[in-house]
């Protein structure tokens, strides 16, 4: 079974939200769809948000006991501030978006490049932000989904563009923020210590509903690989982001 053939032959569950908009709808490998249009979120733009933070056990454990032993005041130091001074930089996670709209046109939204995307035109997907620090903010991208029409398909990815391989050393999440309803959260909680890219959602048009679908694919190349593994067709090449902030 090709991997979409799962989501095109059977229904997306339906979740409801009880009217409150602060819940949010977690996607699993149990439960892996959910659909926008019966969520009645098809309009404006949608942000999709990466953001993440080092796993404090990797700084932690035996050596943390004995260090607190030592310098007791460590206590009342913020975790989150610990894992940033002891290495959170050198974990760079980046946002971007495969996309084919429905006249076959199909692209990339990535820092790599400086390809930022167009929210009024084509293809409706803006990138907005590089946090290389992992901060409370993120990175966001937003799919403008007052032409959710034109849009066939989009395959939401984070990588890892310099660095040491470190998926496995932090809690990376993914949080889709409709215009109405509750947010879609989708974690990449698998731990895969060599991998470089992930495949996280993908946002697909399919008879007239729009459907997000959790992934959760991790690769241990870059944007090619997850082309070939999803069959976009596009041409690679080595690239670089911007220094300019």
């Amino acid at each position: 079974m090709g991997f979409f053939d799962g989501l095109r032959g059977g229904r997306a569950a339906q979740f409801q939200s009880g009217g409150a908009s602060s819940n949010a709808i977690e996607l699993t490998k149990r439960q892996p769809t959910v659909s926008l249009t019966r969520q009645g979120a098809v309009t404006g733009n949608l942000r999709v948000n990466l953001s993440w933070r080092m796993r404090t056990s990797d700084f932690g454990g035996r050596d943390r006991q004995a260090g607190l032993l030592r310098h007791p005041f460590k206590l009342f130091k913020p975790e989150i501030v610990q894992a940033h001074t002891q290495g959170m930089v050198n974990v760079d996670l980046d946002i971007g978006c495969l996309y084919e709209l429905a006249d076959g046109t199909r692209g990339v939204v990535q820092p790599l490049g400086n390809l930022l995307g167009d929210l009024n035109g084509p293809p409706y997907v803006k990138l907005s932000g590089d946090d290389r620090f992992g901060a409370p903010s993120g990175e966001t991208l937003f799919v403008n989904l007052d032409h959710a029409d034109k849009i066939k398909r989009l395959l939401v990815f984070a990588y890892i563009y310099d660095q040491t391989p470190a998926f496995d050393r932090t809690h990376a999440l993914v949080t889709l923020y409709p215009v109405t309803g509750p947010r879609i959260e989708i974690a990449l909680d698998e731990r895969q210590p060599q991998a470089r890219s992930c495949a996280v959602l993908l946002l697909e048009n399919v008879k007239d509903e729009l459907v997000v679908r959790r992934e959760v694919k991790f690769v241990y190349g870059f944007q090619a690989e997850l082309d070939r593994l999803y069959g976009w067709g596009l041409q690679w090449g080595r690239g670089y982001k911007s220094t300019s902030r």
